[in-house]
C-alpha cells in the first residue's frame, strides 16, 4: 500500500506515506489497494463519459454514481474489502457499457475515438487476488520511480481535491441537485488524471479548475439543503444530555437526519447530533422535531471514547468512521451510503426500523444533565441578514476585524493553537466558525459586540459558502477587493474535503490564508514555495505571534 492523502499519513526524515500492513486511518494494505484500482477505474470511466460528451453520449446513471464512488475512498469513510470491489466491479461494468455506447455513436456518426487512455483500458478481473495484484499499476504514486516528486505531488493535489468536490456532489445528489455542466467537469479531470500528466502548468491549472468546480458544487448543496430544510436561522443547542432512550446521527447526511426524526415521532427516544451534523439545529425543518434534543460529543477523533459512552444506537451517515472495535460499540453502530466497516451492520434505503429496535433496546441515559447551550445557525441567509449591522459597527470603529477560523478537527497536540487564538483574538474583532474544527472552543464564551455576536457558527465544512458571500457583500459594500477587507482566514486541514475547500478559495483569489497545523505530506517543499509565492499562503506559528502580525498589517 501507499496512502498519503490524509494528516494522519507517517511521516519520517527518510519516507512519507503509510506503505505498510495498516495505514494511519486504521485500513488495511489490502483495502487501500483495492480503493486505489477502484479510483484508477474511475478514472477509466470518466474517459468514456468525457469522450462520450463529443458524439453525444451521456449516461445519467453514471454521472450520479461515479462521485459517489470516488467518495468511497476518502479518508475515514469505507474500510469494507467486499464493499469496495463491489464499487469496482459496477465500475467496471459501466465503463463497457460507455465504451459500447461511444463506439455505436462513432460508427453511426463518424466521430473518431481519441486514444484510449492507460485508465480506460485498465480491465478489472472479479476476484480479490487478482484485483490486488493490479495494485502496483494503479497505485496513486504510479511513476515515482523516474518522475520528479513535483509531478507526483501536484498530481496528488489535484486528485485528493477533485475526490473531495466528488464528497460534495454525492452530498448535493441526496438532496436532488444534479448539473450536467459540473458532471462534465467532473469526467473531464478525472479523464485527465488518468492519463497521468507531467506538465506542472497543466497540474496547476487543473488545480484552480477544480477549485472553481467546487466553488459551483457548494453553491448546488446549499441550495439543496435550503430549498428542503429552510435557511438555517440562529438557534440555542443543548450539549448535554436528557434522559430516555437515544440514537446518535454523526457524518454529514442531513437527509438521514429527517429521515431518522420522521421515523422516531412519538416513539420515547431523543434524538443527537454528533461532530459535523451539529449545524443541523439551525435548520426550521429539522428543528421542528422537539425529539431533535441536542448535540452529543464533539469531533470525530474523540468517537471511540465517546460512542463508547452512548447508552443508545449510532448512525454514522458519512465520513469520519474510526475502528468501532476500540470502544466496543460495533452492536450499536449502523452505516450508511458510502460509509463501511466489516462487520457493521449497513443499511439501504430510508428504513431506519433496526437503528429504533436497537435505541429501545439500549438503556439510554438514566437522567438529565445540567443544560448548557450554544449557538449555531449562522448560515447565508442569517449572515446576510446581520450584515447592514455588522457593517454598521464596522464604520464606527467597533469592529475592527474579521477572523474565519474552522477547519478539520484531529488529534496533533499543534492543533491547541486554534483554541488559544480564538481566545486571544481582541474583543473588537469577530470570529466566523464553521467544519468540526470549531469543537475546539465552540463552548467558550465570547461575548457580542452591541448585540452582534462574536462566534458565528457558519456550518458544516461546505458551509464555506455561506462565509463567502458575506465576504463578497462586505467588499462590495466597503468598495474594495475581498483581499483588502479586515478579514484573515485561520483554516485547519486533516482530509480531502479541506484541500478542496483550499483550493476554491485559491480559484477565487483569496489570499493570505494561514493554515496548519502542518502541511499535506504530498506537497514538496518546492510546491509549498509555489502556493505560498502565488496565494501568499502562510503556515501558522503562534498565536502570539499570527495576531500581532495580521492586527498590524491590517492597523
Amino acid at each position: 500500500m501507499f496512502c498519503i492523502q490524509c494528516e494522519q499519513t507517517i511521516q519520517t526524515p527518510v519516507s512519507k506515506g503509510c506503505s505498510y500492513t495498516q495505514g494511519m486511518c486504521g485500513k488495511t494494505s489490502d483495502v487501500s489497494d483495492l480503493q486505489d484500482v477502484l479510483v484508477h477505474s474511475l478514472q477509466g470511466v470518466s474517459f468514456w463519459a468525457n469522450v462520450g460528451r463529443s458524439c453525444g453520449v451521456i449516461d445519467i446513471e453514471v454521472d450520479e454514481w461515479a462521485p459517489k464512488a470516488f467518495f468511497a475512498t476518502l479518508t475515514n469513510v469505507n474500510f469494507d474489502p467486499e464493499r469496495i470491489v463491489e464499487f469496482s466491479q459496477q465500475s467496471q461494468a459501466f465503463k463497457k457499457r460507455l465504451e459500447q455506447k461511444v463506439q455505436a455513436a462513432s460508427i453511426a456518426t463518424g466521430f473518431v475515438i481519441p486514444e484510449q487512455s492507460t485508465a480506460a483500458k485498465f480491465n478489472l478481473p472479479t476476484d480479490v487476488d487478482s484485483l490486488l495484484a493490479l495494485a502496483p499499476l494503479a497505485a496513486v504514486n504510479r511513476g515515482h520511480e523516474s518522475l520528479h516528486e513535483d509531478v507526483i505531488g501536484l498530481r496528488l493535489l489535484c486528485l485528493y481535491g477533485l475526490k473531495g468536490a466528488a464528497a460534495y456532489m454525492e452530498h448535493a445528489l441526496v438532496l436532488g441537485q444534479t448539473d450536467t455542466e459540473i458532471q462534465a467537469e467532473y469526467h473531464e479531470i478525472m479523464a485527465l488524471l488518468g492519463t497521468d500528466p507531467t506538465d506542472l502548468q497543466l497540474l496547476l491549472d487543473t488545480s484552480m479548475k477544480i477549485g472553481l468546480m467546487n466553488y459551483k458544487v457548494m453553491e448546488m448543496l446549499d441550495k439543496g439543503e435550503t430549498q428542503t430544510f429552510g435557511h438555517p436561522e440562529p438557534t440555542s443547542v443543548n450539549v448535554k444530555t436528557v434522559k430516555g432512550h437515544c440514537i446518535l446521527v454523526s457524518g454529514h447526511d442531513l437527509h438521514d437526519l429527517e429521515k431518522i426524526l420522521q421515523q422516531t415521532e412519538g416513539k420515547g427516544i431523543n434524538v443527537y447530533t454528533n461532530g459535523e451534523m451539529l449545524p443541523a439545529h439551525g435548520y426550521p425543518e429539522l428543528n421542528k422535531y422537539p425529539h431533535l434534543a441536542g448535540n452529543y460529543g464533539s469531533a470525530w477523533q474523540n468517537q471511540q471514547k465517546e460512542f463508547a459512552n452512548f447508552p443508545g444506537a449510532i448512525v454514522m451517515t458519512s465520513n469520519c468512521l474510526l475502528n468501532p472495535d476500540v470502544g466496543q460499540y460495533r452492536d450499536r453502530l449502523f452505516t450508511r451510503s458510502i460509509v463501511g466497516w466489516p462487520g457493521v451492520a449497513h443499511l439501504e434505503g430510508d428504513d431506519f426500523s433496526k437503528v429504533i429496535e436497537c435505541a429501545l433496546a439500549q438503556p439510554g441515559f438514566t437522567q438529565n444533565e445540567i443544560e448548557q447551550n450554544i449557538t449555531v445557525g449562522f448560515g447565508r441567509n442569517a449572515l446576510m441578514a446581520a450584515a447592514p449591522a455588522v457593517i454598521e459597527q464596522v464604520k464606527e470603529g467597533n469592529i475592527k476585524h474579521f477572523f474565519l477560523v474552522g477547519g478539520c478537527d484531529g488529534d496533533k497536540s499543534e492543533r491547541s493553537y486554534y483554541t488559544d487564538f480564538t481566545s486571544q483574538a481582541p474583543d473588537d474583532t469577530l470570529i466566523l466558525t464553521l467544519a468540526c474544527g470549531k469543537f475546539r472552543f465552540n463552548k467558550n464564551q465570547f461575548g457580542d459586540i452591541n448585540g452582534i455576536p462574536r462566534l458565528l457558527d457558519v456550518g458544516q465544512c461546505n458551509d464555506a459558502y455561506s462565509a463567502i458571500q458575506l465576504a463578497l457583500a462586505l467588499a462590495d459594500e466597503f468598495d474594495c477587493g475581498i483581499n483588502e477587507l479586515p478579514l484573515t482566514l485561520v483554516l485547519s486541514w486533516f482530509e480531502q474535503k479541506a484541500i478542496v475547500i483550499l483550493l476554491t478559495l485559491f480559484a477565487l483569489g483569496v489570499k493570505g490564508i494561514y493554515t496548519g497545523p502542518t502541511a499535506p505530506a504530498f506537497l514538496t517543499d518546492n510546491l509549498l514555495k509555489i502556493i505560498q509565492d502565488q496565494f501568499d499562503m502562510r503556515s501558522i506559528s503562534s498565536p502570539e505571534e499570527d495576531l500581532a502580525t495580521i492586527l498590524e498589517v491590517n492597523a
